[in-house]
């Protein structure tokens, strides 16, 4: 019904007895071609209302995120060397999302400018902040001593603490791997279409070249 007749989810769950998000659910795979969306249109003025409503929000979306790479490049204009070292740094070491930005460093000195940037920068208060070990196995008995290193080197409180990961030792190591990363990794999250997005058009700026896909790259989890 859905891919050969093109019917709505409202008409099938009428049809066979369901609930409309039964239906959703089955058909959720199922792509209808322009001609069945026209004829769906032609029986149902809601659904063009619902569809357009979804696209200008997509629309919208988009142009807010490209407004914030514009602010981006007028930042990186000023030519403030601390400013571009942020920008540089994340652009070797961060993560690429579209709303969130994440990176991730075993270095001391490298997180704690990278926080000050965000602070001096972008006005990010602390409570916005968080921060994640990632912990190798010979930490597991120092684990409260290492999170509260990375703690009290950025200034924050260990509410802005999410989880630790923790890995094992493997049979294979024999436990040999010690002390290599004396504080593991920590990671600062912060999820803020604005400021990440804005330093991607700080980067582009300052390297020269266009990326136009970073303006639509699917958001991160985790």
């Amino acid at each position: 019904m859905r891919r050969e007749e093109g019917r709505s989810i409202k008409e099938i769950a009428r049809l066979v007895g369901v609930a409309p998000s039964t239906v959703s659910l089955w058909v959720r795979d199922i792509e209808l071609s322009p001609q069945q969306h026209a004829a769906l249109l032609d029986r149902n003025p809601a659904y063009n209302a619902q569809r357009n409503g979804s696209e200008a929000k997509i629309a919208k979306g988009r142009e807010r995120r490209r407004r914030y790479q514009e602010l981006g490049r007028s930042l990186a204009r000023h030519g403030d060397c601390r400013y571009a070292a942020g920008c540089m740094l994340y652009w070797a070491e961060g993560a690429k999302s579209r709303n969130q930005l994440r990176i991730s460093n075993s270095d001391p000195a490298l997180i704690a400018f990278f926080v000050n940037f965000l602070r001096e920068f972008f006005s990010v208060p602390d409570s916005s902040l968080r921060i994640k070990c990632h912990l190798f196995a010979d930490h597991r008995q120092r684990q409260e001593e290492v999170e509260q290193f990375w703690v009290d080197l950025v200034g924050l409180r260990r509410t802005n603490l999410q989880q630790s990961y923790v890995n094992r030792f493997s049979r294979a190591s024999k436990r040999k791997r010690t002390n290599k990363l004396p504080y593991g990794t920590c990671n600062v999250i912060v999820n803020d279409t604005r400021i990440v997005q804005a330093i991607y058009g700080s980067i582009q700026e300052l390297a020269g070249f266009d990326r136009p896909e970073w303006l639509d790259m699917l958001p991160q989890r985790g």
